[in-house]
């Protein structure tokens, strides 16, 4: 049988706000979350024996194969699904590495999917969705790669339509551990900032008809609440900020995730371009990408 191929498309929030710290540690948060279209791509070449090369310019950057979140998925449905086909997996890893684009979980996603490809489980089978929970708070957004609104900690996802958005994402080449900047956050267990009924009555995202500006200026009033404790860890994250902020036709300029990949949204791809060929320019040791978020 031929391999089978999928991509781990890097994930965006478009916003992220922290409404609390759950008394198991966990943190309950809501974020509107959209994917770009740059992506990981991740082979299956059916066979007696899991296993995983990496390859790709920012394979190094990946650390111990036997640690990485597509052989811990495999691994994990594995444990649920008697007889389960697997094989060797293929990664060309594209994406930055800790970096608040989920690229690890997304190349997680994607082995989920071509596994369930090869052993004919739908994506809504409750062994695929349990083992996406188990393998990182990222990996159930990343399965279906669609824009929406993420709740809890990560679990809930109610479909958003976007519209295209032109934008640049760009990493500086600094890793930034999640842990790290939750524990600049200092939010204690059981710690709530906002109670249930502020989540209620918080305003309605656009609808299907809305058009970019709408987004926008909906995106604005809110923010990133792990924007200012990230740039505690990493200083640079603000210099990224300021140079997507300094670009002809930036709309809006802010941090995914907990860093340290900035984006900002243009009017256009044109604008989007010149702005990616600026910062590629006068900083030639960042990773920069060009294009949409959907």
């Amino acid at each position: 049988m031929p391999g089978l191929s999928d991509e781990g498309r890097a994930k965006v929030n478009l916003t992220l706000q922290v409404n609390g710290r759950r008394a198991d540690g966990y943190h309950d948060l809501e974020s509107v979350v959209a994917f770009a279209d740059c992506a990981d791509r991740l082979t299956l070449t059916p066979g007696h024996d899991l296993n995983l090369k990496l390859s790709g310019p920012l394979a190094q950057a990946c650390g111990e194969t036997s640690d990485n979140l597509v052989l811990k998925a495999a691994r994990l449905l594995a444990e649920r699904v008697p007889n389960m086909k697997t094989g060797s997996f293929s990664l060309d890893k594209v994406l930055p590495v800790a970096a608040g684009i989920g690229g690890g979980s997304a190349d997680a996603a994607a082995a989920l999917r071509l596994l369930s490809q090869l052993n004919g489980l739908a994506l809504d089978d409750p062994r695929i969705i349990e083992v996406a929970e188990l393998t990182g708070a990222d990996v159930p957004v990343c399965v279906k790669s669609r824009g929406c609104v993420m709740t809890g900690v990560g679990e809930t996802l109610q479909p958003l339509s976007l519209p295209k958005m032109p934008c640049v994402m760009v990493n500086p080449g600094v890793p930034v551990a999640t842990r790290d900047v939750f524990n600049a956050l200092g939010l204690r267990n059981g710690e709530l900032l906002v109670g249930a009924t502020d989540v209620l009555l918080q305003d309605r995202w656009p609808d299907e008809k809305a058009s970019l500006e709408d987004w926008v200026e909906a995106l604005a009033a809110s923010s990133n609440d792990l924007e200012a404790p990230a740039m505690r860890v990493q200083p640079v994250i603000g210099e990224v900020i300021s140079a997507l902020n300094a670009t002809d036709g930036a709309w809006l300029a802010r941090m995914s995730g907990s860093g340290a990949t900035c984006f900002a949204i243009y009017e256009n791809t044109a604008e989007a371009g010149r702005a990616a060929e600026k910062i590629r320019r006068d900083h030639p040791g960042w990773w920069v990408h060009a294009g949409t978020l959907s």
